[in-house]
């Protein structure tokens, strides 16, 4: 079995033709997140770009002196690179990735479309999330509670933190509140991808999404056997075949 310790969280391009895409990986995780599928849609032609999120990949201490800024100017300035090398561009993202490929789809309207897996723009955590503005300062860094999986190799692949920073949720959480504002004016076509067993999103984070999205072009799929790590669980193959489908129709 691979410890995380043992993986490799940089990020990651994969040369290929005139149609591109941006893969952003979740919070506290890295690009390792989104490899399989993005070594998938490189075998169909296309380019692939995956960021390193900054405080990611290095140490939690790291992560707790981010902002949100920093996250969106990061994949802002990914964008771009991939937009000069690449004549069509789409944005997919995971979790809190979701949130940043939402925030460039409401900056850039040109992209042709967007993904979106996991869809984080309804928190869980009831009462809990709105204390943790307060909880930052006396709990900085807590344990992570154990992910869940339907692959038992499935975490494997994953090169995360073992912790969570309140202050990075605290950053993502204010994201998140903008990012619902600007789901009215975003207009690509979009395609959810969720599980039904996913512990870590609201429940009704994806319907949400898709029912907010001011965009007439837009798909809800449905996962019923892989936990929040939707991109390499036991579905992943079904992701990324439902993800080329999506850009080859709107290429």
């Amino acid at each position: 079995m691979k410890t995380s310790s043992s993986l490799d969280p940089s990020p990651f391009e994969l040369a290929g033709g005139d149609v591109g895409i941006l893969l952003i990986h979740g919070f506290t995780a890295s690009p390792t997140q989104v490899r399989l599928v993005g070594e998938a849609l490189h075998q169909q032609g296309l380019t692939v770009v995956a960021p390193l999120l900054p405080g990611h990949g290095t140490t939690i201490a790291d992560l707790s002196q981010q902002h949100w800024q920093h996250w969106t100017q990061h994949v802002d300035t990914a964008l771009m690179d991939l937009k000069s090398r690449c004549q069509t561009v789409f944005v997919a993202g995971i979790s809190l990735g979701s949130l940043l490929a939402l925030h460039l789809a409401a900056e850039h309207p040109d992209l042709k479309g967007v993904i979106l897996y996991s869809p984080l723009v309804k928190m869980p955590g009831g009462v809990a999330i709105h204390l943790v503005p307060m909880l930052k300062y006396l709990l900085p860094i807590i344990r992570k509670s154990p992910d869940f999986a339907t692959d038992p190799h499935a975490l494997d692949r994953l090169w995360h933190y073992p912790s969570v920073s309140l202050f990075g949720v605290h950053e993502m959480a204010r994201l998140r509140a903008r990012v619902q504002h600007l789901l009215p004016g975003i207009l690509s076509p979009v395609l959810i991808v969720y599980s039904t067993l996913d512990r870590l999103i609201a429940p009704k984070s994806a319907q949400f999404t898709y029912d907010h999205m001011g965009t007439t072009e837009k798909t809800l799929m449905a996962l019923h056997n892989c936990g929040h790590d939707v991109t390499l669980d036991s579905e992943w193959k079904e992701v990324a075949m439902k993800t080329h489908e999506f850009i080859r129709k709107h290429w």
